[in-house]
């Protein structure tokens, strides 16, 4: 069975999501701002839940037609063929948003969608009430510039949620992004990683499940495994397939320290859940007392921002020192991520390359030391 999918993304991961989703052998791979196209079967559904590491969750696509009139959302959800993936018992909720579009009223378009379902069900079951006890299939629409989207999710809990983090500190990163940074400064399994403001962990857990490839989703739960059209059978054959990618021989180490102890300890704990503690060192200690300890090193960091937790002055200070203690050293790169515009100028170096990404709302970019 070919599937139409869609993975959404933070906006500057389109190009990261695409090369994995090729890497997987998803078909018919097209990026555009925040989400990425692509096809497949039913493997390729349960695998791109199991093994991205970039995307936000994976989504079926029903189909896209354009609607300017409430008769035009009607009509164009109720041609689409629902019947393929909702049987007659299952819960089929409705939400969605609407962004620059003449139908701007997200309740109205909720209704008209789930009543265009309900009717287009009805004639292929032949019945008038729909019970939804089964399995739930979270609908989800997107209407932008006119242009309407028909989803269905497959994923339930964000891909984000890989179940190692139940707990995180004030201001966590989320996985996906963490996981792209690692990606983007090119981190291998023979590289020594440092985080000098560790917190929670996320950084250095992502870079160990990075390089020995271990597949983020391989120990949770998605949605659809619940859904009739999809054997179980293929969710436990990707399972065993991710885990005999895995690399269990490297020269990987991760050195990790933050000031606060309550952190460090949620991250040793956070290591032990993601199966990645023996490649993870923690100890307490102060950013302006960073030495590492190894000749050559890739140091990834995401530092506290004024709009999470400090006055922009501590903030400045947080780069200043930042400054001193990454230098310019061989074997040594640095990526940092941070929305502060004098990024370069209170670090006393400019990037040998920035890249834009988004910190939850935030718009940041990543500055990366390498040459």
């Amino acid at each position: 069975m070919q599937i139409n999918m869609v993975a959404p993304c933070i906006f500057g991961l389109e190009s990261l999501v695409g090369d994995e989703l090729k890497k997987m052998d998803a078909q018919n791979v097209t990026a555009e701002n925040g989400r990425v196209f692509f096809s497949g079967d039913e493997n390729i559904l349960a695998r791109a839940n199991i093994r991205s590491r970039f995307s936000e969750r994976i989504y079926i696509n029903l189909g896209s037609f354009e609607a300017h009139s409430f008769e035009d959302l009607f009509q164009g959800t109720k041609k689409l063929p629902w019947e393929k993936w909702i049987s007659e018992y299952d819960e089929f909720p409705v939400k969605g948003f609407s962004v620059n579009s003449d139908l701007f009223s997200v309740s109205d378009c909720q209704s008209i969608v789930k009543k265009a379902v309900v009717e287009r069900l009805k004639g292929v079951y032949n019945i008038d009430w729909f019970e939804e006890t089964g399995a739930r299939h979270q609908i989800e629409f997107s209407i932008i510039k006119n242009k309407v989207n028909l989803l269905i999710d497959t994923t339930g809990a964000g891909l984000h949620k890989r179940g190692y983090r139940p707990v995180a500190n004030d201001a966590p990163l989320k996985e996906t992004l963490a996981a792209a940074m690692c990606s983007l400064s090119r981190l291998r399994p023979y590289h020594t990683l440092y985080d000098p403001m560790c917190g929670s962990g996320t950084i250095l857990i992502e870079g160990a499940m990075l390089v020995h490839n271990i597949a983020p989703g391989v120990k949770r739960h998605f949605s659809a495994e619940r859904f009739e059209q999809i054997d179980f059978s293929v969710w436990d054959r990707e399972r065993e397939l991710a885990r005999s990618l895995e690399i269990h021989e490297s020269d990987f180490k991760a050195y990790g320290s933050d000031i606060d102890r309550n952190a460090l300890e949620i991250a040793r704990q956070n290591a032990m859940r993601a199966g990645v503690s023996d490649y993870i060192t923690l100890r307490r200690a102060d950013l302006k007392d960073f030495k590492p300890v190894t000749e050559r090193g890739t140091v990834i960091c995401n530092p506290p921002y004024g709009e999470r937790m400090l006055s922009q002055g501590q903030v400045s200070e947080i780069i200043k020192t930042m400054g001193k203690v990454f230098p310019k050293k061989h074997g040594f790169s640095y990526s940092i991520i941070s929305p502060s515009e004098d990024f370069e100028d209170l670090f006393a170096r400019k990037a040998d390359k920035r890249r834009k990404l988004y910190n939850g709302m935030i718009k940041c970019q990543m500055y990366m030391y390498f040459k």
